[in-house]
């Protein structure tokens, strides 16, 4: 757990990374741009509408890379009986959802790619908790499943336009516009109040697999409820499990996302900093036969915190404050002893200063200490 408050984004970087290693991930680094016309035919899967362009020196249209993930996949070979484990740390180019101006951000991220099973699944949602963990004490990971509600959609209609708007309103959890809705194409009074339940299911992993109880009937369903309780089963004997979360208000293009998806939050920023889920979809998309799941983190949306945090309350815990003539060795060693402490630390040579700090200390040439530095 990252118990030092707020992390940077640059140590967010390098602390995701030793994590994602330590579970067997091997480093992935994109070693050219892409042709725009390849983010085009998959703009479906995208998180952002705009793709910055250029010419390169052969005159074809290229991109700034909108995504890592797409080239993964695009690059990866079936192979059978192997997962493969990637993992990365790369700048991507998106519109920003407060200025709605382009912004570089940095996109970290696993992907897991091959035959895979439940414990496959289970481990890169761990991975994904983890994560946030590192990042944050205060975080919320809520996991959804779009094969079951996909299967309870198809129940309803098979029209394209009312999946499309009947998930919209399940996202927005809206129940009583999905329920307008349902009527206006003659869904079956049952059919609507299960749909209409998904928007009422989310929090505790038991008891949304109480009241999902209700809501399964077919065998397809029921076996899609087997996997979330052996899910949540695995989920159990982590220290953070009470941070992890079922809501089926949780949503990804079906087109493209076809079982467990999460989103990740955590307090004190304002957008969702974690997305994540299985993609089979696309693998089919660029006629792979192999599963897919993975997720992506954007440590740069840290730096809220880092704002909140100053704003509200200071931003360091001590400022050392030493004169001229200081033993520069005792000066060294308080300081040092301070941040052994779990303190930050700024040393100045005058408290004359318009940083904000929770105490200050001074200090003779001597560098003298002084009582309850801890």
């Amino acid at each position: 757990m990252n118990n030092f408050g707020v992390i940077s984004a640059s140590d967010a970087v390098l602390a995701l990374r030793k994590l994602f290693i330590s579970y067997g991930y091997l480093p992935y680094k994109m070693g050219k741009f892409e042709e725009y016309d390849f983010y085009v035919a998959n703009k479906d899967f995208l998180t952002c509408d705009s793709i910055i362009t250029f010419n390169d020196s052969h005159g074809r249209l290229m991109a700034l890379k909108p995504d890592v993930t797409l080239s993964i996949v695009k690059n990866y070979r079936d192979t059978v009986g192997s997962i493969h484990k990637v993992c990365y740390n790369e700048s991507v180019f998106r519109t920003s959802s407060a200025s709605h101006e382009f912004k570089e951000m940095m996109q970290s991220g696993i992907e897991c790619l091959g035959q895979l099973s439940l414990i496959d699944i289970a481990e890169v949602i761990q991975l994904a908790a983890r994560s946030l963990d590192a990042l944050s004490e205060d975080f919320t990971i809520e996991i959804s499943h779009m094969g079951l509600i996909d299967s309870i959609l198809c129940e309803a209609s098979t029209d394209e336009g009312f999946r499309k708007s009947a998930l919209s309103f399940i996202a927005a959890k809206n129940k009583h516009d999905l329920i307008a809705l349902c009527n206006n194409v003659g869904v079956s009074n049952d059919t609507t109040q299960r749909l209409c339940a998904l928007v009422d299911v989310f929090g505790d992993r038991s008891d949304v697999l109480c009241r999902l109880g209700e809501v399964c009937t077919t065998d397809a369903q029921l076996q899609m409820l087997n996997e979330l309780r052996q899910l949540s089963d695995v989920l159990d004997f982590l220290p953070i499990s009470d941070s992890i979360v079922f809501d089926f208000s949780v949503i990804n293009d079906m087109k493209y996302y076809n079982g467990f998806v999460f989103n990740g939050y955590i307090k004190g920023v304002n957008e969702v900093i974690l997305f994540g889920g299985q993609y089979d979809g696309l693998m089919r998309k660029f006629g792979k036969s192999s599963g897919a799941i993975g997720f992506a983190i954007y440590p740069d949306l840290l730096e809220q915190l880092k704002f909140e945090k100053r704003n509200e309350l200071y931003d360091f815990d001590t400022l050392l404050v030493y004169p001229e003539d200081v033993d520069i060795q005792r000066l060294l060693d308080k300081a040092r002893t301070l941040r052994l402490c779990g303190k930050s630390v700024s040393m100045q040579r005058s408290a004359d200063t318009e940083l904000r700090y929770r105490d200050i200390i001074y200090l003779n040439k001597e560098g003298e200490r002084i009582e309850n530095d801890c």
